[in-house]
């Protein structure tokens, strides 16, 4: 497979699995938008992607050069239409997975934290407790 541009290798090789052909990609560079004043207005440096089986439409205006943003372009629509095919075993899928699982478990420690920081105070105030009573 010969894309246009010269992609990662990981990117490449998810190109073949998922049987993505640079001839399916339509590719075109549009205005872009937003901030930036005359030099978004005036250039084409936002890329469209649409992967025409799957129906697939990417836009990437991340960079200020044209190049740099088709490569992300490239990028994206290969990890957006590993998305859709493979779901829940897709890479992005596995990475969100991840960070959730790393968040649940840190909210468990902080609550534990703060039970324990309870657990001293209330032992400090029931020692002033007992030598008030004496």
């Amino acid at each position: 497979m010969n894309f246009p541009i010269t992609l990662p290798e990981k990117h490449l090789e998810k190109a073949k699995e998922l049987n993505i052909r640079p001839n399916d990609i339509e590719e075109s560079f549009v205005l872009g938008s937003g901030a930036g004043g005359q030099k978004i207005n005036k250039t084409a440096s936002c890329v469209l992607l649409r992967h025409n089986p799957t129906g697939t439409e990417v836009r990437c205006q991340r960079h200020r050069e044209q190049s740099k943003n088709r490569i992300s372009a490239y990028k994206l629509l290969i990890d957006k239409i590993e998305f859709q095919i493979k779901g829940k075993a897709s890479e992005k899928a596995k990475k969100i997975h991840k960070l959730k699982k790393q968040k649940r478990h840190r909210s468990k420690k902080a609550k534990e934290k703060i039970l324990e920081a309870k657990h001293r105070r209330s032992q400090i105030k029931a020692t002033r407790k007992s030598a008030d009573l004496s």
